[in-house]
């Protein structure tokens, strides 16, 4: 097990401090689970350059008092870059709750799900939570994680329950992330005595791989894919896909609002996802909720795009599509 470090003294033991301790462990697990499968598919993606600052404008404070997982084979200039990512002062770094997480550990957890070759060898992605305030909803950074977006976090979290709370996961350099998970469950594990479940933690993970791999097949934009998925899951929590034939007309129906062509085994997928979910026992009310906020959002700059905006991102794909052709 990693070993979590308290930099605070700890205070008067408190029902609400514990309750509150117990949220953000429930907060950070799920959050982690999204993290490492971001490691998961696709080789050119490793040699891909890293967004340096991608999601929302996240910011976290001491005063909130976040959690803070760190990949254990960062050196002391890594740890500092990332430290840097996060707004935290390398003077004020003791007085945060700190959890490491080692490369052996990751694989030991995520062997199961991941390839070793894409785990690597190095725990380096790293990630502070801190709760947000009743109906703020869910706001993510990312800097350095170059596969996984802000909506995919957004959707695996809501997956798991979580409505109001602010992420900011980062890398040293252009990382996918994989430590993130397991630190998580150590500090759940030592914080509050218990486990997340590991069903749960699963369906996180396949419903980033599958998010991960639709937005690689289907010629759309992320945040299309990102808010059919997140609609789909709001009709799931509406208890409306009870049978094969309605999750299909459900695919038919987010396919046609968010212009997306679904092929036959992308169809499967995401059938073979909602029938996963519909078997936990989860947070329906609070995935409906931060579902539907989520894909409000993302309609909402679709439209502010206008007609315009579309007709010039055509054009830039049949001009990206000629200029493959010579190279």
């Amino acid at each position: 097990m990693s070993k979590i470090l308290k930099g605070k003294t700890a205070g008067t033991a408190c029902g609400m401090v514990q309750s509150m301790k117990q949220k953000m462990i429930k907060i950070m697990a799920a959050f982690m689970a999204a993290v490492t499968v971001c490691s998961v598919p696709f080789t050119a993606y490793a040699d891909a350059e890293g967004t340096e600052g991608d999601g929302d404008e996240v910011v976290i404070t001491q005063s909130d008092k976040p959690y803070l997982a760190l990949g254990a084979d960062l050196t002391a200039d890594e740890q500092h870059k990332v430290l840097e990512y996060m707004g935290i002062e390398a003077a004020d770094f003791d007085q945060y709750d700190v959890v490491y997480v080692s490369n052996e550990e990751e694989h030991k957890y995520l062997d199961a799900y991941v390839p070793k070759e894409k785990i690597g060898t190095r725990a380096l992605s790293s990630v502070v939570v801190s709760l947000a305030g009743e109906g703020d909803g869910l706001k993510v950074s990312t800097y350095n994680i170059n596969y996984c977006t802000a909506g995919m976090y957004k959707n695996a979290l809501a997956t798991a329950g979580v409505q109001d709370a602010n992420v900011i996961v980062a890398g040293p350099f252009a990382i996918s992330g994989t430590a993130a998970l397991v630190g998580t469950l150590e500090a759940y594990e030592q914080i509050t005595g218990e486990l997340l479940d590991e069903d749960i933690v699963d369906a996180a993970m396949d419903e980033l791989v599958t998010t991960g791999e639709l937005e690689q097949s289907i010629d759309g934009d992320s945040e299309d894919i990102e808010a059919m998925i997140a609609d789909i899951k709001g009709r799931m929590a509406d208890g409306k896909l009870d049978t094969k034939e309605q999750i299909e007309d459900a695919i038919d129906e987010y396919a046609k609002k968010y212009d997306l062509e679904i092929s036959a085994e992308d169809r499967q997928k995401i059938i073979d996802l909602v029938e996963k979910l519909k078997t936990l026992d989860l947070d329906w009310d609070s995935i409906k909720d931060q579902a539907s906020a989520w894909a409000d959002k993302l309609q909402d700059a679709i439209n502010s795009e206008g007609f315009g905006a579309k007709v010039k991102n055509f054009f830039r794909k049949i001009a990206d599509w000629f200029q493959s052709l010579f190279n």
